[in-house]
């Protein structure tokens, strides 16, 4: 299944660039994270709520979009935050992220609905020391430019 669902992954976003957003989430000095199954071969991938930008779609419909599908979670954006340039053949994305608020909702996992299988497996609010305890493979390279929360939230201009 897993072999399947990495497939269907690399079909519908392999070898093209894609432009993300990604919504940073802090409550009680823990981040908001999901754990996604098959975009890494036969591993975890966790990383912040977010995904691609639909033709049409300004960066904040998108990110509200992606929150409320990932989390059934209505979010605000405090503040863009930072560029993260995203590669790992044949993934490549450019990704903008937001500092969010959670405004209405419980967070519980969603779906990504442009995939049949479902990869999304679990949302979870992690602190930063149990994210940088994963494996570095299985975590969304941003936490490697940083140690701390603090710095994570600092974080400026393009990485």
């Amino acid at each position: 299944m897993i072999d399947r669902v990495h497939e269907q992954v690399m079909a519908q976003y392999g070898e093209q660039l894609r432009v993300r957003v990604c919504g940073i989430c802090v409550q009680d000095d823990k981040i908001l994270m999901i754990k996604h199954q098959g975009v890494v071969e036969n591993a975890a991938f966790w990383c912040p709520p977010g995904g691609g930008l639909q033709f049409g779609e300004n960066a904040a419909e998108g990110i509200k979009r992606e929150f409320l599908e990932e989390t059934h979670t209505e979010i605000s954006i405090e503040n863009f935050m930072f560029v993260s340039e995203f590669i790992d053949a044949p993934l490549h994305a450019i990704e903008l992220f937001f500092r969010v608020n959670l405004e209405k909702g419980n967070v519980k996992k969603g779906t990504d609905p442009e995939l049949e299988e479902q990869i999304i497996q679990e949302v979870k609010w992690m602190s930063f020391e149990e994210i940088k305890a994963k494996p570095v493979r299985e975590v969304h390279r941003v936490f490697s430019f940083c140690n701390s929360l603090e710095e994570l939230l600092n974080t400026k201009g393009m990485i």
